[in-house]
C-alpha cells in the first residue's frame, strides 16, 4: 500500500490538454509527468542503486539513513500501511483490526499465508516479539514510547493478536506502520549486520562494509508474482557528484539523497526522471541546545527565528519544492494552521532589538552533517542571516554518523541544523517520539511542564482527527513557537532521479523504498 506520486495525479485532475495549452509547463514538468508513463511490467532483471551512506546494523530501528531505509523496505514487513495521504491505515500483514470502544485495546487479524525468508510461518508470536524488540531502549526506536505503552499483547491465536494499551494511543497506527516484522530466531545477527531477515519482497543476500549491499528475489513472496526483479545491488557511493555521475553514466538505476540542484541536473539529460515525495515531507530547521549560554535565554532564540530568511533556503537550496513555515507540519496534516506557520516571518530590526536586550554574545557553534551539500548551504545561509541579527556562529561541519549519534545523545554545544521526519505521521507522535522533539528527552535538553502537558493530551487522544484533535494540536503547535528549542525553516519534498529504464519505484511516507512492483523495461 506504498505509492507512487507522480504528476500523473494533478494532470488527470485538472486535464492535459489544459495543462499543454499553457505553454508554460518546465522542463522538469515535464519530465516527472513522462516518469508516470506506464510500462508493461517485465519479469527479471537487476536494478542497480547508488546509496550514499551504508547502514549502520544497531540502528535498524532508527529509520535514520537511505540504506537503513532501503533495507526496511526491501526485506521486511509492517502490520498496516498508511496511503499518500492523511493517518487512515490500510491493510499489510494485518488484514483487519477493530478498537475498543475507549480505546484502550486493539485486535489486529493477521495474513495466514506469509513466511519469513528461512521458510517460518510468521504469527501472532512474531508481532509480540517485534513490537516488545521496539520497545527496548538499545534499539533507539524513535516511536519507543508508543510501543512501551502497549501494557500486554495477547497472542495466542495464531493469526490474531491483541494489543491493550496504558491509555488510548492516538498514534498507535503510526507505529505499526513504522515497526518491521523481525524474525525472532535471527534477530542476533541483526546488530553484527550479518542477517536481516523479513518477510518482504527481497531477501538480504550479503554487504561488504561501506562498499554494497545485495538482495535477492523473495520467491515465496504472499503478493503472486512478485517482486518482478531477480537482484537488487546496492552501491554506496559517498560523494553525491559521484553519485550524480553514476546515475548519468547508467553506471547505476536509482540515487537516493541527491540535492535538488543534483536532481535538476540529472533531468537535463533527458534520459532521466524523477519522482517527487510527496506526503512524505521532511523538515529543515535550526536546533538549540537550550542549556547553553546564550541559548538559555528566549530571546535570543526569538531572535534566530525572526533572523533567518527561510524563503530564500527554500527557493536557493530547495528550488522551491516546499514551503516557509514556522512549524514542522504538512498542509495535509490536521495540526496545519497557516496562520501559526508565518508568526516568525523574517524581521531584522526585531532581531536586533532582541540581541540588544541581551548584550554581547559568545560566539555559537553551528554543526551540520560534512558532506551533505544541502545543509553546508542552509549552514551558510543561517551563518549569513545571524550575523545580520548581531549574532556570531561558527560552522563546525562533522561525518553523518558522528552527527547522528550526537542527535541521539543531545550531544550539540550549541546550535545545529539538519532535516527531520514524522512530522508527516499523527501530530503527536512528533512530541513524544522523535528525537529532536521528545517532551521527555531530546536533543535541546528541553523540558517543561506545559510542553510535556500538551504532548501527552495530544498523544492520548482516542482519534488522531476530529475538534479534539485540532485543539489539542493547536496548543502542541503554540508550545512549539513560544518555546522555540527548534526553530523551523519550511517543509519540504525530497525527489530521488531514476534512470527511465526502470518503472513502478515506490516509497513509505517515511521514505522507505518499495521496488515490490519495480521493473526493468
Amino acid at each position: 500500500m506504498t505509492h507512487d506520486i507522480s504528476r500523473r495525479r494533478l494532470l488527470h485532475g485538472i486535464g492535459l490538454a489544459a495543462l499543454l495549452a499553457t505553454g508554460c509547463e518546465s522542463a522538469v514538468d515535464r519530465q516527472e509527468r513522462a516518469a508516470a508513463t506506464v510500462a508493461v511490467p517485465k519479469p527479471g532483471g537487476v536494478a542497480k542503486l547508488g546509496l550514499t551512506l551504508d547502514l549502520i546494523p544497531k540502528n535498524l530501528f532508527t529509520n535514520t539513513g537511505p540504506a537503513i531505509t532501503a533495507l526496511i523496505g526491501l526485506v521486511y514487513d509492517r502490520l498496516v500501511r498508511y496511503g499518500p495521504a492523511g493517518v487512515q491505515p490500510q491493510p499489510a500483514l494485518a488484514t483487519s483490526w477493530t478498537l475498543s470502544p475507549d480505546g484502550t485495546a486493539l485486535t489486529l487479524r493477521l495474513r495466514d499465508d506469509v513466511r519469513f525468508h528461512t521458510g517460518r510461518p510468521f504469527t501472532s508470536a512474531d508481532v509480540a516479539f517485534s513490537l516488545r524488540s521496539y520497545a527496548d531502549p538499545q534499539w533507539n526506536g524513535q516511536l519507543r514510547s508508543t510501543a512501551a505503552a502497549i501494557t500486554g499483547i495477547d497472542a495466542s491465536k495464531p493469526h490474531e493478536v491483541v494489543l491493550r494499551f496504558a491509555h488510548p494511543l492516538g498514534n498507535i497506527f503510526d507505529l505499526l506502520d513504522t515497526v518491521p516484522i523481525i524474525d525472532s530466531e535471527t534477530a542476533a545477527d541483526i546488530r553484527t549486520g550479518k542477517r536481516f531477515v523479513g518477510t518482504g519482497p527481497f531477501r538480504f543476500a550479503g554487504r561488504r562494509p561501506n562498499t554494497d549491499l545485495r538482495f535477492t528475489r523473495n520467491p515465496d513472496y504472499y503478493v503472486p508474482g512478485r517482486p518482478y526483479l531477480d537482484e537488487v545491488q546496492a552501491r554506496i557511493i559517498p560523494e553525491k557528484s559521484s553519485l550524480l555521475s553514476a546515475l548519468k553514466a547508467g553506471q547505476v538505476h536509482f540515487a537516493d539523497s541527491l540535492s535538488q540542484r543534483d536532481v535538476e541536473s540529472a533531468l537535463s539529460l533527458g534520459s532521466l526522471k524523477a519522482i517527487t515525495l510527496t506526503g512524505a515531507e521532511l523538515q529543515s530547521y535550526v536546533g538549540a541546545n537550550v542549556t547553553a549560554p546564550p541559548l538559555d535565554d528566549p530571546r535570543i532564540r526569538q531572535a534566530i527565528a525572526y533572523a533567518l530568511d527561510r524563503d530564500r533556503i527554500i527557493a536557493e537550496v530547495f528550488r522551491g519544492q516546499g514551503f516557509a513555515s514556522s512549524l514542522p507540519w504538512p498542509q495535509d496534516s490536521p495540526a496545519h494552521d497557516q496562520a501559526r506557520s508565518a508568526r516568525y516571518a523574517r524581521d531584522l530590526p526585531r532581531a536586533r532589538s532582541l540581541v540588544g536586550q541581551h548584550g554581547p554574545l559568545p560566539v555559537i557553534p553551528l554543526v551540520y552533517p560534512a558532506k551533505d551539500t544541502s545543509l553546508s548551504a542552509i549552514a551558510q545561509i543561517v551563518q549569513h542571516d545571524l550575523a545580520e541579527a548581531g549574532i556570531e556562529v561558527r560552522l563546525e561541519p562533522v561525518d553523518y554518523s558522528r552527527f547522528t549519534q550526537q542527535l541521539i545523545e543531545g550531544a550539540f554545544q550549541g546550535l545545529w541544523t539538519t532535516n527531520h521526519s514524522w512530522a508527516q505521521l499523527t501530530p503527536s507522535t512528533l512530541a513524544v517520539s522523535a528525537y529532536p522533539f521528545n517532551a521527555r528527552k531530546n536533543a535541546s535538553h528541553f523540558s517543561s511542564p506545559a510542553y510535556t502537558a500538551a504532548a501527552e493530551a495530544a498523544w492520548h487522544l482516542p482519534e488522531p482527527t476530529g475538534d479534539r484533535a485540532t485543539a489539542a494540536y493547536g496548543e502542541l503547535s503554540d508550545q512549539l513557537l513560544d518555546e522555540l528549542f527548534l526553530i523551523e525553516i519550511g517543509v519540504y519534498s525530497q525527489r530521488w532521479a531514476h534512470s527511465a529504464a526502470l518503472h513502478g519505484i515506490r516509497y513509505s511516507r517515511r521514505r522507505e523504498l518499495d521496488l515490490t512492483e519495480a521493473f526493468l523495461a
